[in-house]
This record gives C-alpha cells, structure tokens and sequence, in this order.
C-alpha cells in the first residue's frame, strides 16, 4: 500500500463512498489486517496472520450476493497528485428482513475523524426502505466501534464465543437420542430419485433458517459448499427435520440450526466427531447457548481470546438454538 494519509488533512466530508470493485478487495483485506493488528499489538496479542485467502474469499461472495452494500471510502492522496486511495470500507447483507453488517474497518490513522461513520451512513438500509432488523458483530476490546453502533440503536446484547479444540473427552456432548438421524446432504440431494433432492433439501434448510434466525439465506449455503464445509440434517423417528449442522475439515464448525435446544450439544458431539480435521477445530456459540458451551468446556475445547458482541436493535434470532456461521456471516 502506498504512505498513510495524514489524518490532520481529512475530514469525512472529503471521503466518496462507493461500490467496491473486484480489484479493490485485496486493499479492503490489508485495512482489515492492519486495522486489527493495531490495537491487538495494545493488548499483547499477536498479529494476525499475512494470510488472507479465506477473507478475500469472505469478500468476493459478499460482494457478490450485495454488491451496493460493499463500500469503500476513498480519501484525497497527499502523495498523488489528484489521486485517492482507500481508506476504510464496509460489507453489509440483506436475507430477507434482517440487515447485517459483516464488517466496517478504518485505517487507524483516520479513526476518530468520521470516516467510520460516514461509510456507516452509506451501508445502512435507507429510511424509506422496508423496515428490516439491523444486527451486526463486533469485537467487545472496540468500545469506540461499540458506542457508534449503539448509536443507532443496534446495540451489543449477547456475547459470541470462538471455541477451539478437539472433543478430547468422549461422551461429553451427549449422544444423539434414540430416534434422531443424521443424513448427510449430499445423500439427501442425491437420494431422491427424481432429481428434485436439491430443492427439498432447500426447502427444509430455508423453513428452519426462517423459524430460528429469522431469515433464509440460501446464497449464504452456496458459499458454504464451495468453501468445503459438510451438512447433515437432523430428522426425528417419523422424519420429521430437527435442523442441520456444517462441519469442514479446515475446523470450522457451524453453522447449527436446531428446534429443540436440549439436541444442540449431541449435535456438536456428532458434527465434531463427523470430519477429521486437519488442526483444532473451531466453533462461534452464542452466549445464550449455554447448554453446549459448558459441554463444549468439558471435551476439551477453549476460550480463545475476547468474546464478540452480538448487536441488534431488535430481536430476531433464537441464539440458543441457533449458531452462526462466523462473526462475519451469520
């Protein structure tokens, strides 16, 4: 990237928000990283890795799936002459009536001057817009970032936990009761016999996102295909659904859909015995999903790190029996 803009030189009334381009988000990836790293390298944490394929990946459906809601925000280049550069962009969605906000990220230097703000004001759904519920995730170590969503009424109501490890005590999750199935996906699509297995699959998976997120997100299902990770769904003794779960052998686990909250931690225990991972695994539970954390804890998984907060202006989700798929996606 080319020399920071002095922050003194700009105000938010200079910036232009726009559409990202396809090119401009390896830039968006290098904000992200270096934003994160400054104020992890104040708390002693280490930085993240240089690494970004799975997050430009991230980016690319995003963008893809809402093309006007990935923004950035270009500033005047004091070492261009009539040039700009990036200086902080945005990822929002739109599944149906929920609006989430993936992510919002300013070059440090520029923080605390409006720019964060003004790339907010472009992202949000417009007033004359179809009223939608607002959420979004943040990082509870970014009370700025905190106070400035709360601002608008999408305020942090539950914490979201990273969990990493391996199930290292067997039988700790529950097993699955008598009567409950796990079908894989792809034999459910493929086991149809009339070639309509994808639908139906399709079907189901919306009705229950519906039920206990508040809003389908078939796109959201593609991207999680293409990025390797596995579905089961969860049927009773008369083959009913109970909901579905993702595991990956690049450890991610999520995202958990279930009816009844009392099959979320045999479900856990059946997704993260279901793969065989390459390293630990690592799973998102909300803080309301007590009823598999502390099963979680006692197979030998651990916290990692600082909680995430869950922000919204109006409930939407059942968090105790639905888990999402990153802090970035739900």
């Amino acid at each position: 990237m080319s020399a920071p803009v002095r922050a003194s030189a700009i105000r938010a009334e200079d910036l232009t928000c726009r559409a990202a381009t396809p090119e401009e988000l390896p830039a968006c990836a290098e904000i992200w990283r270096v934003s994160i790293n400054d104020y992890t390298r104040r708390l002693g944490q280490p930085d993240v890795p240089t690494e970004t394929g799975p997050l430009l990946r991230l980016y690319a459906h995003l963008q893809s799936s809402d093309p006007e809601r990935f923004v950035v925000a270009l500033a005047p280049d004091a070492d261009a002459d009539g040039g700009e550069r990036i200086v902080g962009f945005a990822a929002a969605v739109r599944r149906e009536g929920l609006w989430f906000l993936s992510m919002l990220f300013v070059l440090p230097e520029l923080q605390g001057a409006g720019v964060g703000r003004a790339i907010l004001d472009t992202v949000l759904p417009p007033a004359d817009a179809p009223a939608a519920f607002r959420a979004t995730a943040t990082d509870s170590a970014q009370p700025i970032s905190n106070a400035l969503y709360a601002s608008y009424g999408i305020v942090p109501r539950v914490p979201l936990l990273n969990l990493i490890g391996l199930p290292e005590t067997d039988g700790a999750f529950g097993a699955l009761p008598s009567g409950v199935t796990p079908v894989a996906f792809e034999d459910l699509a493929a086991g149809a016999g009339d070639g309509d297995g994808h639908r139906r699959l399709s079907t189901t998976v919306d009705t229950l996102d519906r039920e206990l997120l508040g809003a389908a997100h078939p796109l959201d299902h593609r991207y999680l295909r293409t990025e390797g990770r596995h579905g089961w769904l969860y049927t009773g003794p008369d083959g009913a659904p109970l909901g579905y779960g993702y595991a990956s052998e690049a450890g991610r686990v999520g995202p958990v859909a279930i009816r009844d909250e009392a099959l979320l931690a045999p479900v856990l225990g059946h997704l993260t015995r279901s793969v065989e991972p390459r390293g630990a695994l690592a799973m998102w539970l909300p803080g309301t999903a007590d009823r598999a954390i502390v099963p979680a804890l006692r197979a030998g998984f651990r916290l990692d790190q600082f909680p995430i907060l869950l922000c919204w202006d109006r409930p939407f989700a059942d968090l105790a029996r639905y888990m999402p798929i990153s802090p970035g996606l739900l």
